[in-house]
């Protein structure tokens, strides 16, 4: 199989199949959890497929031009290290799916927690299989954005709420932190390619940057991976279903921090900023996650805490100055996704049957529950470094590291063994709670449910993952060790130290301190049993409490601060933030010309037109006017305004831009309309109370408006004057006049410009304007105008509402006197049309294209609205705007997309002639395609806005916003 269909297979299929899971109906829990589970065998299955070429040390590679000019390209790149972990993704993301099958509820909407988590998948196995950063960067943030989603899966809970609000709160913010660090390594190296980077280790540590690089990157895996002091927000992920919490802290959210840290060790570690950064945080979370552990009475809180300990070893080896540490910290990786994978399953199972997690109320289930019982004790002995299980093994690793650690401070050289002895000592004490907690004693007799044994494929995975425990504790070079050989060696290349994986070494002091870390373990539970619990929280620790830091800091943040600034520069109401966005950009420009000097060019200025004068001096008036009269008579003012916009588009033409000219033509006339729609809901004007009167008050406001309006004015006057009698230093419109047909396909430079040069600016305001469409739909599709907010008088409004109400004939609801003007828009409706097909075919070499016929076919269809009345949309005329504008967006997108099938970049444009049967030669571009999509985008975006300025017509208040939305084809 080529390298680049496994690669992009091993990312695209999770996303496909959480949009089709998506669209399952919510009964169909068997169907949606067989799809999720073959995904992750396929997916399973393509990572095997790569290991032939991983294990020799080859790297397999996939590379889709993006942005080829900035270093911006999809890359897909898969050595030993990342296999390890698209590994452990999809196999034990394929677990999880078993589980969960018969861990959720019927009841649930079971097909979208599905789509959840195969999105998350395929985020979690786009972080580890990237090869440029900025990519990295973007699955990063997509994995929280999914965790968000499966932590409040339950969202009628708060707990799940506050919980996924938080962990979306600490890990973006940290994702955000990371994409500076990842645009400072760009910077240094000169590509975000990762093996330009990582071939780049001296020339990044030995730069002035490397230290706000490394403090950026490092907070973002710090708080991914909940280390101190980021912790407080894993514990409270706990209210997601247990088989989320299972995935997130075995092998996919928690291990994307520190497989971030070991990705980008070769360039980064070794120096003492690292050390004391990355080393101390892990050193610190350690001993903190350990100790808090052993005093939460929910099973799946002690999981989660001992989740962030056992991070917090893995990062203070990665800070260590050794191979032989990081060598310990992968093989650590491994082990912790399987024992911590079967102890949450484990946990979910006893509360499955339980219907309680309280290790308060649960004892003796080791009768009703021999079998979960038994697979939970040896997976907590895996997660205690019991000898001849998993966890033993690279925990004896890990106190060898910390007796020859090199720090930049000596007496930590003293601390590291005892803070490694004890937080081992702290394991031990928390699995023993879990199990002599939860497994011995008397039967329970108050539980909610009657406690049983779970159907045997629920438990097949848990007992898959302590079979792993076992098999690796006995024989871990045969089993692991050429796994972690082949992981090892692409992050270190030929370094690799030597290490062994045998299970007895000997009796030497690491053997001695796991001894006494086991026999330490259980005098402290043994002395600490009977107070356990009675306590509620861990001593000395409860007002340092994560949890209630963060609440203190959003609510200063969100709630204090965010008022007070809101009082000072906030207010409800359009005119002042427009007058305080204008007078900032003013300040700025003219803080700008003072500082950096400001005056006319070289050039001489052309002498001015008369005729253009005289034009400009109606569009003056006119501004003026629309001014003047904003205060008596909002229609005035809206139509004068109109007015300085054909000013304008007269102007344009003058300067000879007809495309700028059509452009601004079609869209004054729809604004227009859509204006005056706007205007009936506006609120009747009302004098303002003050010390000094309303009319002076008043008068001072509309002085202070002018006054903007001038600065304003003027200072783009001013600019523009500047700019233009100055000479370039390169005649850009030149460079694309020369271009615009030997590399675009089309004589009309502008034209060319938009949907060729310039694509990929066109193809992000499309989806911005699909955005503000979809957004003024959404909020203004319910709202209902008070009765008094609207202009018109009482008795106006009757007249209007009996007039729209006649009915007349073959035209229905129109009125007598508009029978005429009806027939004819409707006669005129196929000739609009005509002239929009006709624009948008010879956009690419005449004025006008895909903009320009959009708005000439949405001014045909406001035309029937504005004669027809407000009940339009249920004549025989059947529109569905929302397709109209996921179509557009789907053509326009997948023009870009196809150049990839030629191996070009992203939006490379085709152009090439055809030869036709009598008519001969026809020139082809791809940018017509393109151009098509951003016809059916404005075409619909605009039917959406006009639908939503347009229900609450004076007929329509005794209307339903639903029907007429449905009679658009929002069904």
């Amino acid at each position: 199989m080529p390298d680049a269909v496994l690669l992009l297979a091993l990312v695209g299929l999770p996303f496909a199949a959480a949009i089709t899971a998506g669209l399952l109906p919510i009964g169909a829990r068997d169907l949606a959890s067989g799809l999720a589970g073959a995904v992750a065998l396929i997916g399973l299955a393509l990572v095997w497929t790569a290991y032939p070429t991983v294990s020799e040390g080859g790297v397999l590679r996939a590379e889709l031009a993006w942005m080829p000019g900035l270093g911006l390209n999809l890359v897909l790149r898969m050595d030993g290290f990342a296999w390890l972990f698209a590994g452990m993704v999809s196999g034990i993301g394929a677990l999880v799916v078993l589980y969960a099958r018969y861990y959720m509820s019927a009841d649930d909407p079971v097909p979208r927690f599905f789509a959840f988590l195969l999105a998350f998948m395929g985020s979690m196995t786009g972080v580890v299989i990237s090869g440029n950063l900025i990519q990295l960067a973007f699955f990063w943030e997509l994995t929280s954005l999914f965790s968000f989603l499966l932590i409040g899966y339950w969202h009628h809970t708060a707990a799940a709420r506050d919980g996924a609000r938080m962990a979306l709160t600490v890990t973006a913010a940290g994702g955000l932190a990371l994409f500076g660090g990842i645009l400072v390594l760009g910077h240094i190296v000169g590509s975000y390619d990762l093996d330009i980077v990582l071939a780049a280790g001296d020339r990044i540590r030995e730069h002035p940057l490397y230290l706000p690089a490394l403090l950026l990157v490092v907070l973002g895996a710090l708080t991914k991976s909940a280390q101190f002091p980021f912790h407080f927000w894993l514990p409270h992920a706990m209210a997601a279903p247990t088989p989320v919490s299972a995935y997130l802290h075995s092998a996919t959210l928690v291990k994307a921090g520190v497989f971030l840290l070991a990705r980008l060790w070769p360039v980064m570690a070794g120096t003492d900023a690292w050390t004391w950064t990355v080393g101390l945080a892990g050193l610190i979370t350690l001993l903190i996650g350990a100790y808090i552990a052993i005093f939460q009475n929910d099973l799946k809180g002690l999981l989660a805490y001992s989740t962030i300990s056992h991070l917090g070893l893995i990062t203070l080896l990665l800070g260590l100055k050794s191979e032989l540490a990081l060598v310990a910290a992968v093989f650590h990786i491994i082990n912790h996704a399987a024992f911590k994978c079967s102890l949450f399953m484990a946990a979910g199972i006893i509360d499955h049957e339980t219907g309680t997690r309280d290790i308060r109320r649960l004892s003796g289930l080791n009768q009703t529950m021999p079998f979960t019982a038994r697979l939970a004790m040896v997976a907590a002995a895996a997660m205690a470094g019991v000898p001849l299980l998993n966890g033993f093994i690279s925990k004896e690793m890990f106190f060898a590291e910390a007796l020859s650690a090199t720090v930049p401070v000596s007496p930590l050289l003293n601390i590291l063994p005892l803070a490694a002895m004890l937080a081992s000592a702290f394991s031990v004490v928390y699995s023993l709670r879990f199990i002599h907690g939860a497994f011995f004693g008397p039967v329970p007799k108050d539980l909610p449910r009657t406690p049983h044994e779970p159907a045997s494929w629920m438990r097949f995975p848990v007992e898959i993952l302590v079979l792993t425990c076992i098999m690796v504790g006995l024989l871990p070079a045969a089993t692991v060790g050429p796994y972690l050989a082949v992981a090892v060696r692409s992050v270190l290349g030929d370094d690799v130290p030597y290490y062994s994986l045998a299970v007895w070494h000997g009796f030497n002091l690491p053997l001695l301190m796991s001894l006494i870390a086991l026999a330490g373990g259980v005098a402290i539970y043994l002395l600490l049993q009977r107070r356990l619990s009675g306590m509620e929280g861990p001593p000395l620790l409860r007002r340092l409490e994560g949890q209630r830091i963060f609440e203190r800091v959003m609510v200063f943040l969100s709630w204090r601060l965010a008022r007070r600034l809101e009082g000072v520069i906030g207010t409800r109401r359009l005119q002042p933030q427009l007058r305080l966005i204008v007078g900032i950009a003013i300040l700025a420009g003219a803080a700008t010309a003072w500082l950096r000097g400001f005056g006319p060019g070289n050039l001489l200025p052309s002498p001015v037109d008369p005729v253009l004068a005289l034009v400009w001096t109606v569009g003056a008036a006119c501004a003026l006017g629309a001014a003047w009269l904003a205060k008596f008579h909002r229609l005035a003012a809206l139509i004068l305004v109109g007015g300085v916009g054909l000013v304008v588009c007269v102007t344009f033409v003058w300067f000879s831009a007809p495309d700028l000219a059509l452009t601004q033509l079609t869209v004054e006339v729809v604004t227009t309309v859509l204006l005056l729609l706007g205007l009936r809901w506006l609120p009747k004007r009302v004098q303002i109370p003050g010390e000094r009167g309303p009319e002076v008050l008043t008068r001072t406001r509309r002085l202070r408006d002018l006054a903007l309006a001038i600065g304003s004015g003027a200072g783009l006057a001013a600019l523009s004057f500047a700019v233009m009698t100055r000479t370039p230093p390169e005649l850009l419109a030149q460079h694309f006049l020369e271009r615009a047909y030997t590399e675009g396909g089309g004589t009309n430079a502008v034209n060319v410009i938009l949907v060729d040069f310039r694509g990929f600016d066109t193809l992000g305001e499309i989806f911005v304007v699909a955005a503000v469409a979809l957004t003024t739909y959404a909020l203004l599709r319910r709202f209902r105008p008070a009765p008094d907010s609207v202009e018109l008088p009482e008795q106006q409004r009757d007249q209007a509402a009996e007039a729209a109400a006649a009915g007349h004939g073959e035209a229905g609801r129109v009125a007598d006197w508009l029978l005429v003007p009806f027939t004819l828009t409707r006669l005129l409706f196929p000739v609009m049309l005509i002239v929009a097909v006709f624009l948008l075919l010879r956009g690419h070499d005449l004025p006008g294209g895909g903009f320009s016929a959009g708005m000439v076919v949405a001014i045909a269809i406001i035309l029937q609205y504005m004669i027809g009345g407000t009940d339009w949309t249920e004549d025989r005329l059947r529109l569905r705007p929302q397709l109209w504008v996921g179509t557009g967006l789907l053509v326009a997108s997948g023009t870009g997309l196809a150049a990839w099938l030629f191996g070009r970049p992203f939006m490379t444009s085709y152009f090439a002639y055809a030869e036709l049967p009598v008519i001969g030669k026809v020139p082809t571009a791809s940018a017509l395609i393109f151009d098509i999509g951003v016809f059916a985008l404005v075409v619909g975006a605009t039917l959406l806005m006009l639908i939503a300025l347009a229900h609450q017509s004076v007929r329509g208040h005794r209307a339903s916003p639903r029907r007429a939305a449905a009679s658009a084809g929002d069904d």
